[in-house]
């Protein structure tokens, strides 16, 4: 072995794995890229030091990314991912055959060039799929720019760290934009951060509180991604004209975390997952997964519900 890799969780905490070899180190315009096996976790995509995406659990964090979204959605034909290098995100998002478009939309080309080449299980043919569409530059310029609107938008980018190329991508100003981006009854769904007991407070609270000043309903679920050293969050977010914001309307409970439990039971989510001819391709999500994902921790949720800040280009929050 080449001795052991550690990455810090929180300023009091680090993570160490195993290290078996590294396959690649390079600096892109960007960031600094490498690709590492780790003994635990096998082949992993490292992005100035933090893990993005490991073999072994990999279809656990793109499954929670990509799927509640696409299936809340009666008929996603067209979906915009900012980020999403590995093309991960889009090998999920192309298995749904209601998808006439796949845009992507990623800064760094360097990245995505070595994952298709080094991680080719990641992509698994989306690359190839004549319905994908790939743009190497700002995910927020292209939007400004592109004049097509979306039924989903997935943001995949990376954490708001402060050195990082993405921060205005989870801000509120942000958000107001890509409302304006969404066909009617369209979801966003932002991957947020480090999720646990733990952690919430750093940016997951924060995104939370930051849609909830733009959307009528702000969902949050978080899913057991050990490669990240902490369970991870996503928010998911609607309006009420949405085909999911009508059913969580009627739905009985008093947050959108007991709405979405009560109307998207783990039966009506398996009967959603068949109904798009997904049962045999999913790795990790089905209804009881579903109900676990979005049943998130009460101290988690208190959390989120006692957050005041709201993330604007001005006072952006940073995590660790």
């Amino acid at each position: 072995g080449v001795g052991l890799a550690g990455e810090e969780v929180t300023e009091d905490m680090s993570v160490t794995m195993r290290l078996k070899n590294i396959t690649f180190d390079a600096k892109s315009e960007f960031q600094r890229a490498q690709i590492v096996e780790t003994a635990p976790f096998g082949k992993t995509l490292v992005l100035d030091g933090k893990s993005q995406s490991a073999k072994f659990d990999e279809p656990v964090y793109h499954e929670s990314l990509v799927h509640p979204a696409l299936l809340m959605h009666p008929n996603p034909k067209s979906v915009y991912i900012g980020g999403g290098g590995e093309g991960a995100t889009a090998r999920e998002i192309l298995r749904h055959k209601t998808v006439e478009k796949c845009v992507m939309v990623d800064i760094d080309e360097v990245v995505c060039n070595i994952c298709k080449e080094q991680m080719p299980e990641w992509g698994a043919g989306a690359w190839d799929d004549a319905r994908f569409e790939v743009h190497f530059e700002d995910a927020k310029a292209y939007l400004e720019k592109d004049e097509r609107k979306y039924d989903v938008i997935i943001m995949d980018i990376a954490d708001p760290i402060e050195a990082g190329p993405g921060i205005v991508l989870y801000t509120q100003e942000f958000y107001k934009f890509a409302v304006t981006k969404l066909n009617p009854g369209g979801i966003l769904v932002t991957q947020s951060g480090p999720g646990s007991v733990l952690n919430a407070d750093e940016c997951f609270a924060c995104i939370n509180q930051t849609l909830r000043t733009v959307f009528d309903f702000v969902v949050p679920y978080t899913s057991d991604v050990p490669s990240f050293g902490s369970n991870w969050a996503f928010n998911m977010a609607f309006n009420k004209d949405s085909d999911i914001g009508a059913k969580l309307e009627a739905a009985a409970g008093a947050s959108p975390s007991a709405k979405m439990l009560s109307a998207m039971t783990p039966a009506v989510f398996d009967d959603a997952i068949a109904a798009r001819g997904l049962t045999g391709d999913l790795k990790f999500l089905d209804g009881i997964s579903a109900a676990g994902i979005f049943g998130v921790p009460r101290p988690v949720r208190d959390t989120i519900e006692a957050e005041t800040r709201v993330m604007t280009v001005a006072n952006p929050v940073f995590m660790h």
